[in-house]
């Protein structure tokens, strides 16, 4: 599973907040690669989440 992140993200935090172990924001939502596949889940939940549909799940 690839995570992407794209220049869209406003650094709302939604993400952050349901997946911290995957997502943190610094000026936009920064993806720890290593931790996506453990948390698949919730990194669906989070894509799903993004006002303003930045996160691509591939």
């Amino acid at each position: 599973m690839n995570v992407i992140v794209e220049d869209s993200c406003i650094a709302c935090g939604a993400c952050e907040s349901i997946c911290d172990a995957v997502f943190s924001i610094e000026d936009k939502a920064v993806v720890n690669a290593g931790a996506v596949e453990a948390n698949a889940d919730a990194v669906q939940e989070a894509a799903a989440a993004c006002p303003v549909s930045a996160i691509i799940v591939e």
